[in-house]
């Protein structure tokens, strides 16, 4: 009779990863098997609290019965044409996500990360055969510490090291100024300038939320210069802010606005350049495209993820509970934690480097059944599901407290 398959423990797993597996990641020793709503189970069994949220790709928690009854339904139907064919969810998917942005146009992705290179390549082909600007002078204007993806046309202009030494020689055109710094902003912009491409909430460098008018001085400025003003929502975007784009605390409206993460809802990759139609409308065929964009299983899911919003439900939950979020952190202040900024349902909290770096937060975290990630230094980011009650977030923000003792 053949023995029984022996489990293999969280343990086991990890090591089995360090001889086949790249790198480039440094996880919490915690191996999900799985997951319902805000809570994720190891391999073990034992349970813990998310409060990171995918960086926002879990916004609807994960496994919402709606996202994965949208996908079930297509996976019976049908999940890949290319973009060689038209199928017949890509123009609902279109028309309901420029609806629920107030743009004019989509151009489908996968990742983030290509959300920002075809939002640079649309905006430098704008430069040319709209604006003027002479053949291959356009510059972009970018902001210090920010954070747009991993791809070598990103990470060049990058400010933190960690992501582009090593990668270089790096794509040119590109000018770094200060975050929330108007004043060397204009100084940068000039004739040459095809785009300001800024995070309205800075998430990797730890929830930096810019000065009340700062966005609204960058749309005055751009509309100015008459370059675009293009928003990486990535992050903060569809509901993580308490609006359905975090450029909407100041009613600020970019010409290009860059989506991804929760727009698959948890479920596959879904990214989108939406924009006006004279920015998009520059494109021609042959010029930008990728095999999955816009894929039918992609265009099912994300259909779904903009029927959630469009209800307004999960907007409200943000604002409600970001008061909850926000309240419990002050009280927080002066007992480990000296300081945080926080927008909707969403924080960075800096730790006092002498209780542990952030890292070690996390893993002292992970003990008390509680899952969030670090950022630089002692910071660490919050961003659960905004599926997550009120007693599950209260519950997590007291295990923070334990953790600082």
């Amino acid at each position: 009779m053949t023995a029984p398959a022996r489990t293999r423990t969280s343990a086991d797993l990890i090591r089995a990863e360090e001889p086949v597996l790249a790198q480039n990641y440094h996880p919490l020793p915690v191996v999900v098997a799985r997951a319902e709503g805000t809570w994720v189970e190891d391999v073990e069994g034992r349970r813990y609290l998310d409060m990171l949220a995918g960086y926002s790709a879990l916004n609807f928690g994960h496994r919402h019965p709606g996202l994965i009854e949208a996908a079930h339904r297509q996976l019976d139907r049908l999940t890949l044409t290319s973009r060689a064919f038209h199928h017949d969810l890509l123009a609902e998917f279109a028309e309901r996500l420029a609806g629920l942005t107030g743009l004019d146009m989509v151009l489908p992705m996968n990742t983030g990360a290509e959300a920002v290179e075809s939002g640079i390549k649309v905006a430098r082909k704008w430069a040319y055969e709209v604006k003027g600007v002479p053949a291959d002078r356009a510059t972009i204007v970018v902001a210090a510490e920010n954070f747009h993806g991993r791809t070598t046309t990103i990470v060049g202009f990058s400010t933190d090291e960690s992501a582009r030494a090593g990668f270089g020689p790096f794509t040119p055109g590109f000018r770094i100024v200060p975050y929330n710094d108007l004043a060397a902003l204009e100084a940068a912009i000039d004739g040459t300038t095809a785009a300001v491409l800024i995070e309205p909430v800075q998430g990797e460098a730890g929830v930096v939320v810019p000065d009340d008018g700062y966005l609204t001085g960058v749309r005055e400025l751009t509309r100015r210069a008459g370059c675009l003003f293009i928003a990486d929502e990535i992050q903060s975007g569809l509901g993580r802010t308490g609006r359905t784009l975090a450029v909407e605390h100041e009613s600020v409206e970019p010409d290009v606005v860059l989506l991804g993460k929760a727009l698959g809802g948890g479920i596959v990759p879904v990214s989108a350049v939406v924009a006006r139609r004279a920015v998009l409308g520059v494109l021609r065929p042959g010029e930008h495209g990728s095999t999955f964009g816009g894929n039918p299983l992609a265009a099912a899911v994300g259909t779904a993820v903009v029927g959630l919003l469009e209800t307004g439900e999960f907007q409200r939950r943000a604002t409600e509970l970001g008061v909850v979020l926000r309240d419990g952190l002050t009280a927080l202040v002066g007992r480990g934690v000296i300081g945080f900024r926080s927008r909707g349902l969403w924080a960075g909290v800096d730790i006092d480097p002498a209780i542990g770096t952030g890292r070690e937060i996390g893993e002292r975290l992970l003990r008390e059944g509680v899952l969030v990630k670090d950022t630089h230094g002692s910071t660490i980011r919050l961003a659960p599901p905004l599926t997550i009650t009120a007693e599950e977030l209260r519950s997590a923000l007291a295990a923070v407290g334990r953790v600082l003792v």
